[in-house]
Order: structure tokens, then C-alpha cells, then sequence
């Protein structure tokens, strides 16, 4: 069935300009003085995704506030905080009492760091990043939107399955704060009743680390600078003692087993094929449908985009054949044509609006990516909400993951229809943007977006049309920039959406709601 997009324009332009301010800098500085009121004691029931039995990592029970221990380590404390420098006061007010909200951005920015598509050698050939060889040339990864997708699935995943673990124990060994025990300690942050042991900053901090440091091998050095930056500041904020930073750093390291082993195996080393590989692709689709994608550049890239990034282990999905979209118009058909016609007439008369709208959305190289895009929105609506870390972590887990596995659902039909961009069809046809390397149909922003757009409609209802209007305009955009037809559009948001379905239903059995 055909669904229609929003036809209301002044929304979507509202919304542009009401969000745009989205893309000045990748990080939020407004919420120093973050504050949370549900502590969510139950936390620790919670199911989690990477640990199949949270009873596998063992935490020792801490020392009692009253132990000659945990009294050397206030002490500790309390000289720390009383002879910091500038710099580690400005770290403590980055870091805030929510550093799932940092870790996030740090990974944004790595992303568009990392989004620079190798170019072609002296002589016309092509060198692929290379995870062997990091520096290259070109240097890896290369930070596309699937690649880019499946890093913030990992972050985000190892970030909630370390705070329920870091909750369960929390909750039952049940250390209170350092200000509690001693009355002399100002903590930077607002106090709160959320034990201290383990420290779920530092869980959050090993895990964020060594996710990040897997993906961005070039980015060791600065990460670590990062993480200890980080640590440092849970003393320096008057939250966390030695033995509770040391308890979250050693939750932090038994998730990151579970998240190495899974990552290990999940097909990802294989999506960037060889050519024979990648021509056996082309082929097969060519003799089911008849034709066959091309890239158009000059020189040609021997291979396009991840041709098996279809084949990627998904999160809640057992078969992607379960989500792959049905066939596309062929070419030279009624509904083809009809769709060609539209890309003619916004080429010939685009407005102010509409190009506006796909420059915005157009999310190309140095940007962080579509994924990255609803990562901005998440945040947003967590800052908003004033959700603890847990429930922040909890969010992002399911929407990364069902963005990584729209992603996968998405390259899946892209690769299995081999479906050709406009500017194979269409004579004489430009694009206002550069054409991506891989196949038309479907749409990767729309698929990415749709299935984004449904995670957060069920964490924030209340901004459930916006969320969807956002993923429309998303879908919309790639038509007004040339890239795709109506069609791979449309289908791309009702794939992404049920994509989405999936995490949701996981979401909800989770024990969380």
C-alpha cells in the first residue's frame, strides 16, 4: 500500500527551523545541573542484551562506611576535591551526574570525524581501509552509516546491559554517597538516594572506552585521555570513593568480554567484499530482475558500500528475510515512471524549502551520519525528560539497535534488488547531491530514520508526531536531493517501522515498563 507523506509543508518547515539548531556543534552544554528523581530501585531486573544472565559477573561486597577503609578513602576524597586545578573543575561540570549524554557525543564526533570516503589511487584504483593496517592509506574505518551504525549499537548496548548490573548491585549491597556519610563533603552534582557502589560512572566509563577504542583504533591515545578525565572527575565531584570506581571499572571490563566476542562474530569483517564477490551480487540480482545498480563515478569504484552488510547479525531479528521489501517498479513501469516524472519536475523547479530540507538531511561526508542525526534527537528528549543514566542507556540501547538493524534490513534489499539510482535511469539527470555507492531501493535514511522514529515514539509519546514527522521529512529529503524515487523512499519507511516493531516488543517484555 502506498502511504503518503505529510503534506503540510509549513510543518516540515517549521520543524526545519525549530531544529536546525540540532547541527551547530555536536554537544549539549546546558545541562551542568542535571537532575533526576527516579532512581528506579528495580533496575537490576531489568533483562539485558549482551549478558544472557546477569548473575555471570560477580561484584564483591564493599567495605562498611564505618570500616578504617572506607574511612582513608574519604579522606582521599576530600583532599582531592580541595586541591583541584581549573582543569579538573571544568572537567567535572563536563561530566555531569548522566555521562551517557558525553560518551554519546564523544562517539558523534568520531563518527564524523571518520566519515571521509577513500579516494581514488594516482592511477585510478581504489585501496579499502583496512582494520590491519589503521593508518593506511586511506585510514580506517571509514565511518559510513552503516559502519557508524553498528559502533553506537555496541556503545550503546555494553553502556545499559553495565549500569542494570551496576543497579542490581547497587541496590543490593546498598552503600550510601560519600555526602551522606560525611556532611563536610559538597558534591558537585545534586544529591541523590542512587547508591554509590559500584559506581555506575565508571562502569559507563570502561565500557564507553573500550567500545569506542574497537571502532576508532586511531583514537586510542585521545579516548584514554578521555576515560581518565573521566574517572577523575567521579572523586572530584565528591560521588564516588576509590573502592566504588574500582567496583564499576571491573563491571565495565566483564561486559566488554561478552561485547568483543559478539562483535568478533557478527559478520561485519565480510561486508566489504571483493570484487568477484561484489560482481556475483550485481549478476545474481541481474538475472532474477533484469537489471543490476553501476556506479557512475569516474573512476569506478571496483565495489559498492558493504554489499554484505545484509548478512550482518542483527539484534532482534532472527532471518532479515523477515523485513526485506518487496520488489521495486520495474523500470519503464506505470508507478516508475510516475516517480520519474516528480524527480523531473523538483530538478526543473526546486525551491528555497525543499533544498533547504535535503542539504539539511543530506548527512554526507564529515557528518555523523543518519544514525547520528537520531542520536541528536534522543538526546534532546533524555535532557528533557531528565531521565536518570540508566533509563538514558536504556534509550539509546533499543534505538541504536534497531537503527543497526534497519540498516542491516535495508542493505539486505538494497543488494538483493541491486535496484539502479536516477541517475542510471533518467538521461542527462543531476542530482543536487552526490550520488552514494550502492544501490537505490530502499532508502537507507528513510529505513534508518522510520525505524529511530518508532523506538522513540514508544519511550516519549508525547513527541511521537514530531518523531514521525521528523522521519518523513528525512524520507522526503532524498527525493528533493535526487538520490532516490518516491518508491524506495515510501517502502523505506514502512521497513524501518517494522524494524522498529521488533525492539519494541523486546523493550516491553525487558521488565523495565
Amino acid at each position: 500500500m502506498k502511504m503518503k507523506f505529510t503534506n503540510n509543508i509549513y510543518i516540515i518547515i517549521l520543524l526545519w527551523f525549530t531544529s536546525a539548531c540540532l547541527e551547530e556543534t555536536p554537544r549539549f552544554l546546558e545541562f551542568e545541573n542535571y537532575e533526576f528523581e527516579e532512581l528506579d530501585v528495580n533496575g537490576g531486573n531489568w533483562k539485558t542484551i549482551l549478558v544472557s544472565n546477569v548473575d555471570q559477573i560477580e561484584v564483591p561486597a564493599p567495605k562498611p562506611v564505618t570500616s578504617s577503609e572506607y574511612v582513608q578513602e574519604l579522606e582521599a576524597m576530600r583532599q582531592k576535591m580541595n586541591s583541584q586545578t581549573a582543569a579538573e573543575r571544568d572537567a567535572v561540570r563536563y561530566w555531569t551526574n548522566n555521562p551517557i549524554l558525553r560518551w554519546n557525543e564523544i562517539a558523534l564526533e568520531m563518527a564524523a570525524k571518520y566519515n571521509l570516503i577513500p579516494g581514488p589511487n594516482p592511477d585510478g584504483t581504489y585501496t579499502l581501509p583496512n582494520p590491519a593496517n589503521p593508518d593506511g592509506p586511506p585510514a580506517f574505518p571509514f565511518a559510513h552509516p552503516p559502519y557508524t551504525s553498528r559502533m553506537l549499537a555496541y556503545l550503546s548496548v555494553a553502556q545499559y546491559d553495565a549500569l542494570v548490573i551496576a543497579w542490581k548491585h547497587k541496590f543490593q549491597h546498598n552503600r550510601t554517597s560519600p555526602y551522606w556519610v560525611d556532611c563536610s563533603i559538597n558534591p558537585a552534582y545534586p544529591k541523590s538516594q542512587l547508591p554509590s557502589y559500584p559506581s555506575d560512572g565508571a562502569a559507563v566509563a570502561m565500557v564507553s572506552k573500550e567500545v569506542l577504542k574497537m571502532m576508532f583504533p586511531l583514537e586510542h591515545t585521545f579516548i584514554d585521555q578521555k576515560y581518565e578525565e573521566h574517572i577523575s572527575s567521579l572523586e572530584n565531584a565528591g560521588i564516588n570513593v576509590k573502592s566504588d570506581i574500582d567496583a564499576g571499572v571491573l563491571i565495565g571490563n566483564e561486559i566488554m568480554s561478552f561485547a568483543r566476542q559478539r562483535a568478533s562474530t557478527d559478520g561485519m569483517a565480510r561486508a566489504q567484499t571483493p570484487k568477484p564477490v561484489s560482481d556475483s551480487i550485481a549478476n545474481a540480482a541481474y538475472e532474477r530482475f533484469g537489471w543490476k545498480w553501476q556506479n557512475m563515478e569516474t573512476p569506478q569504484r571496483p565495489v559498492g558500500l558493504t554489499p554484505l552488510f545484509g548478512k550482518v547479525r542483527m539484534w532482534h531479528i532472527s532471518n532479515v528475510e523477515e523485513v526485506r521489501s518487496v520488489p521495486p517498479p520495474a523500470p519503464g513501469s506505470a508507478q516508475f515512471e510516475k516517480d520519474v516524472n516528480e524527480l523531473k519536475k523538483y530538478a526543473a523547479h526546486m525551491t528555497l524549502d525543499q533544498r533547504r530540507i535535503a542539504n539539511w538531511w543530506e548527512d554526507g561526508i564529515g557528518s555523523y551520519t543518519p544514525p547520528g542525526h537520531w542520536n541528536k534527537f534522543a538526546k534532546e528528549s533524555i535532557v528533557k525528560n531528565r531521565l536518570n543514566p540508566l533509563r538514558s542507556a536504556r534509550v539509546f540501547a533499543y534505538m541504536n539497535t534497531a537503527i543497526m538493524d534497519a540498516g542491516v534490513a535495508c542493505w539486505d534489499t538494497k543488494y538483493y534488488y541491486h535496484y539502479p539510482r536516477p541517475v542510471e535511469t533518467i538521461p542527462a539527470f543531476k542530482t543536487i547531491l552526490g550520488t552514494p555507492n550502492f544501490p537505490a531501493y530502499t532508502s537507507g535514511h528513510s529505513t534508518f530514520s522510520a525505524a529511530a522514529a518508532e523506538v522513540l515514539s514508544y519511550f516519549f509519546p508525547g513527541d511521537s508526531n514530531q518523531f514521525r514527522i521528523w522521519s518523513e521529512e528525512a524520507a522526503v529529503s532524498r527525493i528533493y536531493g535526487g538520490i532516490h524515487y518516491r518508491f524506495d523512499a515510501e517502502v523505506g519507511i514502512e521497513q524501518g517501522k517494522k524494524v522498529g516493531s521488533y525492539a519494541i516488543v523486546k523493550a516491553k517484555n525487558d521488565g523495565a515498563d
